[in-house]
């Protein structure tokens, strides 16, 4: 993964992820990977400017168009969980959103689908990934109700986004 540009107010960034990740922990987050990729990866980085004194508060955020960032708790128990039966090689992420799920999968699995309904957000999904040189993901701008059949079969699925109904 590529570094983001560092400058004095990422130092109290750096703190501030340090202080979630101990909390995370507290709160029933044991997988040290999981912890460990949710240290590496910048969440304020998956946010606008504004909002990034609240980057690694433990609560969803705004991210636009009607959508949010996940609770970091949420992101890491999930990913705990899709974990929990060992190493995955192949994941589909329902709703890619700004991004952030996918850059914290990309760096457990070997390959993570990603689709995202959004195209604008998608789009900024696509640019800040590549910014950080993660090159295990490819996102798909398409209604993840319909899954994504040309990758299949998954080892896993993960949805981070909550449509109004399930369609069969």
């Amino acid at each position: 993964m590529k570094q983001v540009k560092n400058s004095s107010s990422n130092k109290i960034l750096r703190i501030q992820r340090e202080r979630l990740i101990q909390q995370l922990h507290h709160q029933g987050i044991k997988n040290s990977k999981v912890l460990e990729a949710m240290r590496t990866i910048p969440r304020h980085f998956f946010i606008d400017e504004a909002l990034s004194a609240h980057a690694y508060a433990n609560h969803a955020l705004p991210i636009g168009y009607g959508q949010t960032i996940s609770q970091p708790y949420i992101v890491a128990r999930m990913t705990e969980a899709l974990l929990s039966q060992g190493p995955l090689d192949t994941v589909l992420e329902v709703g890619t959103g700004c991004g952030y799920q996918t850059a914290i999968l990309a760096q457990l699995v070997g390959k993570v689908y990603s689709v995202e309904r959004m195209k604008r957000l998608s789009e900024k999904a696509h640019k800040r990934l590549n910014l950080l040189g993660i090159n295990n993901v490819q996102l798909h701008h398409s209604d993840g109700r319909w899954g994504r059949t040309e990758n299949a079969p998954y080892q896993g699925i993960i949805v981070t986004a909550a449509p109004p109904k399930i369609v069969t």
